[in-house]
């Protein structure tokens, strides 16, 4: 590999940008997607998500995960006939598992819908059931790229998933709905989603297929029975803890969407009342945490094969330095995404949804909620990196028991929390919060008991939250001093309450940026090698 190739900056600068991008454009899509299918369409479009994510993560979350990790660990060891036969075992076992999954939702799709109160939506489960197959399979030839370290190919997958939705899914969302009403809408937009994914899953295999000609690489190796048994074996035994604990906060999500409405409800709100502050939370304050949060799981889908790399060359000094960058870029990139989007919860609240259907109490409320809930960023971003740190390291059972238990306080808190009048809604991020700090600790000691990493009170904490603190300083000074803070809420159009918004975010960033190389949260070293030429001509 070249030296930029391995730099771990450049390839989570890469995954970073196209999830970011995709995270916008999701929030963004769902806008038209309302105004062309209606509430109830959009209803039903959220509804189908929840069975479809489980049988995502289940099928195609753990695997390629494995992949990544052990083509990392033979490439390294230079055994391309090893490499070659982990990828062809894998796409033989994620394609198995992607025609369960598609058959599954295909077959039982209209008695899911019944179950969750739908009857008529169950063609929207069917029209998105072909995309659990064509994911399942795209996932196999990403987890190969990146376990050669090129990111790139994942990069731009994800973009054309993303492109895929605006391009073909809206379209389609239009022409169900004329035909067959709110019902046929929703389907339409699912069914182009499958689409879009087969195209990405499409351009993964042509772009595998010319790099393999391109690069000259041997053949794929002959089925060899007892080889390919030992491998399969291998790719099960470390992606079923992965996928276990991938699984845990989508059905923590599942328990939040029915535990929080009834203890509301319990609380003497109605059912309507209740729906709509569940509704703020999950639906636009949580849609909004997931924008940064792409810039974690680019560090933990970069950290699996740098590490397993490491690990297989027995060199425990890169293993040290590389896990301690990525805990520090982890430190240097949360921080200020947590305190920025706190300090700028309700403006950015107002300026996505101030045209939208909800009262202004309504915005208001869902702005102090994502007040607290942004400071869980940096947390899930420590864990996301931690975990990626000793999955690569093959310690991939860690993170599945420290999410458990983060999981099952959150839950606890949750029945303590929202039962309090004063608090209600209020409660559910401050179990969040509590949730990934009880995750994060000992994922920081175990990282750095067997990645030989040391922990720095100066550059995890101290550095990087000095540099946010002179952002955040800032940026509050703007908003309330030049814009007056909440009375601007209140002034109407999209470029009025863009303008500040815009204003604060690019003074933050500029501000955060020279801090930040001042104080040495980031060094030159940790610059992909293109940089630091460019630096030291």
């Amino acid at each position: 590999m070249t030296e930029k190739q391995r730099s771990l900056v450049g390839g989570i600068s890469l995954l970073s940008i196209a999830g970011m991008i995709c995270k916008i454009v999701g929030v963004l899509y769902r806008i038209p997607l309302a105004n062309l299918i209606g509430g109830e369409g959009l209803g039903l479009y959220q509804q189908v998500y929840p069975t479809y994510n489980l049988l995502l993560t289940i099928t195609s979350t753990g695997i390629p995960v494995a992949i990544s990790r052990t083509v990392s660990h033979y490439v390294t060891l230079k055994d391309t006939d090893g490499a070659g036969r982990v990828f062809r075992t894998a796409l033989l076992i994620l394609s198995a598992l992607g025609v369960f999954a598609f058959l599954l939702m295909l077959l039982l799709g209209g008695s899911i819908a019944a179950l969750v109160g739908t009857p008529e939506g169950g063609a929207a489960y069917r029209c998105i059931a072909p995309s659990l197959l064509f994911v399942c399979v795209m996932s196999a030839f990403r987890g190969y790229m990146q376990g050669r370290r090129h990111m790139l190919p994942t990069a731009v997958s994800q973009l054309i998933e993303q492109v895929g939705k605006v391009a073909i899914a809206l379209p389609m969302a239009g022409i169900g709905f004329h035909r067959g009403g709110w019902v046929m809408g929703a389907a339409g937009a699912l069914l182009g989603t499958s689409l879009a994914e087969c195209a990405a899953m499409l351009y993964m295999i042509l772009l595998t297929v010319r790099d393999r000609r391109q690069n000259r690489a041997e053949p794929l190796p002959a089925p060899d029975r007892e080889k390919d048994r030992a491998i399969a074996r291998r790719l099960v035994r470390i992606s079923i803890p992965i996928t276990l604990g991938a699984c845990i906060v989508p059905m923590a999500s599942w328990i939040d969407s029915a535990m929080l409405k009834n203890l509301m409800m319990g609380m003497g709100f109605a059912p309507s009342e209740a729906g709509v502050r569940y509704g703020l939370y999950s639906g636009l304050v949580l849609t909004m945490i997931n924008v940064p949060t792409a810039i974690a799981m680019a560090m933990s889908t970069n950290l699996v094969p740098d590490i397993a790399s490491g690990i297989a060359r027995n060199d425990r000094e890169y293993v040290a330095r590389e896990a301690g960058t990525g805990l520090r870029l982890a430190a240097a990139v949360g921080f200020p995404c947590s305190i920025g989007m706190s300090i700028l919860a309700k403006p950015i609240i107002h300026l996505c949804y101030a045209s939208s259907t909800y009262t202004p109490q309504e915005l208001m409320l869902a702005g102090s909620l994502l007040e607290v809930s942004a400071m869980t960023i940096v947390l899930f971003t420590m864990v996301q990196a931690t975990s990626g740190i000793l999955q690569g390291a093959g310690r991939q059972k860690i993170p599945m028991y420290t999410l458990l238990a983060g999981v099952a306080c959150k839950v606890a808190l949750n029945m303590i929390l929202v039962r309090i009048p004063q608090v209600n809604i209020h409660g559910a991020p401050i179990a969040s919060l509590v949730c990934y700090t009880v995750s994060m600790v000992p994922n920081l000691r175990y990282s750095s008991k067997y990645a030989s990493v040391r922990l720095s009170a100066g550059e995890l904490l101290i550095r990087p939250l000095g540099a946010s603190a002179c952002m955040g300083a800032v940026v509050y000074g703007i908003w309330h001093a030049v814009f007056g803070g909440e009375s601007w809420l209140a002034r109407g159009g999209f470029i009025n309450r863009l303008l500040p918004v815009a204003i604060c975010i690019l003074a933050g960033m500029a501000v955060y940026v020279f801090a930040a190389w001042k104080l040495k949260v980031i060094r030159p070293e940790d610059l992909p090698a293109r940089f630091r030429r460019r630096k030291q001509g």
